[in-house]
């Protein structure tokens, strides 16, 4: 490389985004980039000129391995959507301004479906103007709902964290016996797709039996025949435990969570914020039953958990953050990294880069077979095709008892 290379990061962090971004940086230096400057929170803070000189700041190898383990967007992230380049070319011009001033030669964005839209968009305004810089997208997100790649970096650590916490959650329901019972409900990250609660079912095994009842969004939700399983189970066992997406929805296209007090917050690209799934379906099932309940929601939990990190899913992070600056290097522009499943056992994994254009906007779904028939439990495919992805551990490392992390101070 003979330029410089700038790397944002964007949306929801995971506990495998930085792993890209030293990915990104370790491979730009490898490869000759003058410099490897970091956009501070995304397209939006680059926009205001705010980025930093990653040399400054990743300074030998312990702090690449620190970034590794770090959870959340190290450079700040953004939930910025770029206008349509037809309608307001003067912000493109603005950052094609900013990125010549700083003679950059890729751009890499690290992010899900919307970061996706961002690379599409500055991709296309680079070819219209005939600018020389090449816009590469780096798969992120615990969705795993990106288009056209196998799974996406930070899936595995979320579904190795979502899969240990709901088997802690079954073994704790079952320390106290009720007269009724009691009904633990944990509600877990996915709007559209059902991904990360589908991995709930990684709690079963030799030992657990795993959630008994689990809800996907891809299914209709039906409130009296779940209330009449989760009854019929309290007839045979203490406790029920049931893990619910926090993007269900019933037949009329209503999310369960807006059925209680909901929420007006909407983002940039139009997501209502999703909460209280949990808390109305106990509610609701205390209220059928008469029976004790509890609601759990895991929250940012599952995306932050680096502790319980997957080695598969930080080496693959790491991979696909390599990719991406090769891609670039390689002359290719508008596409994103995508991850190539070869086989299961042993499990083997390869990259490729993919048309953006077919991938931003886009989402992948839980295929339908993988669901059972009424919608309230997982196949063992699905189960196939997770567990690779949560092999192997990342040690922390420890200072005083507690994990340390690469330490950005954060200004506004």
């Amino acid at each position: 490389m003979k330029g410089n290379v700038i790397v944002g990061q964007s949306g929801g962090p995971t506990a495998a985004i930085n792993s890209s971004l030293a990915g990104v940086y370790r491979t730009a230096k490898d490869r000759g980039a003058k410099k490897v400057y970091g956009m501070l929170h995304g397209i939006q803070g680059l926009m205001e000129e705010k980025y930093i000189d990653l040399s400054e700041h990743i300074k030998n190898d312990l702090d690449v391995e620190l970034l590794k383990r770090t959870p959340a967007a190290y450079l700040g992230s953004c939930r910025f959507k770029l206008p349509d380049i037809h309608q307001d070319m003067a912000t493109y011009e603005k950052i094609f301004a900013i990125l010549n001033k700083l003679e950059i030669e890729a751009l890499i964005y690290i992010g899900g479906n919307d970061s996706m839209d961002t690379i599409k968009k500055l991709s296309d305004y680079s070819i219209l103007t005939g600018s020389e810089i090449k816009f590469i997208g780096c798969p992120k997100t615990i969705d795993n709902d990106l288009a056209l790649t196998d799974h996406t970096p930070g899936y595995g650590s979320a579904a190795k964290y979502i899969g240990t916490s709901v088997k802690e959650i079954i073994r704790d329901s079952y320390c106290l016996e009720y007269e009724k019972g009691v009904v633990t409900i944990v509600e877990i990250m996915g709007r559209n797709a059902g991904w990360l609660t589908g991995a709930s079912i990684l709690a079963k095994g030799e030992d657990c039996a795993g959630p008994d009842l689990i809800y996907l969004p891809e299914v209709t939700f039906d409130l009296h025949k779940f209330r009449d399983k989760v009854a019929k189970l309290l007839e045979k066992q203490p406790s029920v435990v049931v893990a619910v997406s926090e993007g269900i929805h019933t037949s009329d296209g209503k999310y369960v969570c807006e059925l209680g007090q909901a929420v007006d917050f909407v983002d940039a690209f139009g997501h209502r914020q999703l909460s209280g799934t949990a808390s109305y379906l106990t509610s609701f099932i205390a209220g059928e039953l008469g029976c004790k309940t509890r609601a759990i929601e895991l929250s940012t939990l599952q995306r932050a958990g680096s502790h319980l990190a997957s080695r598969v899913d930080i080496l693959e992070a790491y991979q696909v953050g390599g990719a991406a600056v090769l891609a670039a290097d390689e002359g290719d522009t508008g596409k994103m990294v995508t991850l190539v499943r070869h086989s299961d056992d042993p499990y083997q994994c390869g990259t490729e880069v993919k048309d953006v254009h077919k991938i931003a906007n886009d989402e992948k779904l839980v295929p339908k077979d993988w669901i059972s028939k009424d919608g309230s439990y997982v196949s063992d495919d699905f189960i196939t095709y997770v567990r690779p992805l949560i092999q192997g551990d990342v040690s922390p490392i420890m200072v005083d008892g507690i994990p340390r992390h690469l330490y950005r101070p954060i200004t506004k």
